[in-house]
């Protein structure tokens, strides 16, 4: 019997009908998943923790997404409060290390603390000259402010009875009473140091922190083995 031409549409095979649904259901998949994708795109990257920033002296702290921390830095290395106090009361310190350090060559007994010490001096004593040259390009006067005095003493100094105890020591008990000290004085640069680099903005100033990190982790390490 012929078939008819309104009839021919409900003979189409069915794998024809099949593929014609499969193609259409594909298209709408793809055209939902842009409009998600387009969603996702404008979710918020993680900004990370805040970040407090020192004001200038006297002046209240600033708190700052990790980003704007990060932009602030890159766009203007100006120094700040923990800065300018870092490098003075550096200097003070440094300072008792390297008057610790002139005690050595009569009183030591240990030639490995006679080296050590010296290597000690030869070291600060540049690093003092660095941070003060680094203040008078700042128009920053080397003298700790009032509101820095409230925080001495500083980590690791030693005492005045501590240094007498120091200068009036000979030989043996002089080496191992030196050590001990310039172990606890080195660990409070670490510690200066470590704040600094966390609190300061002048790329400069974290340079010179990250050498004292460096170098005195170090020698902490060598003076221990020494005990």
């Amino acid at each position: 019997m012929p078939i008819s031409k309104g009839d021919q549409a409900d003979v189409t095979p069915l794998s024809w009908r099949r593929a014609r649904v499969a193609l259409a259901a594909a298209a709408l998949v793809l055209a939902l998943g842009a409009c998600d994708s387009g969603t996702d795109a404008k979710s918020p990257a993680d900004s990370g923790p805040s970040v407090i920033v020192p004001g200038e002296p006297g002046g209240p702290n600033k708190v700052l997404s990790a980003e704007e921390a990060a932009r602030q830095r890159s766009e203007d290395d100006s120094p700040n409060a923990a800065d300018v106090s870092y490098a003075r009361m550096m200097i003070q310190h440094h300072e008792q290390a390297l008057a610790m350090t002139e005690l050595v060559p009569e009183r030591a007994q240990s030639a490995k603390v006679k080296k050590l010490a010296a290597r000690i001096a030869a070291a600060q004593g540049p690093e003092i000259d660095a941070m003060k040259g680094w203040l008078k390009t700042h128009g920053k006067g080397t003298e700790a402010e009032g509101h820095e005095h409230a925080h001495a003493p500083m980590p690791g100094m030693a005492t005045e009875a501590q240094l007498a105890k120091l200068r009036a020591a000979r030989g043996q008990a002089f080496d191992q009473l030196f050590l001990t000290l310039m172990i606890t004085h080195h660990d409070g640069a670490v510690t200066m140091a470590t704040d600094v680099k966390a609190q300061g903005n002048n790329i400069q100033v974290e340079e010179m922190a990250d050498d004292v990190v460096a170098q005195q982790t170090t020698e902490i390490s060598r003076m221990r083995d020494l005990l």
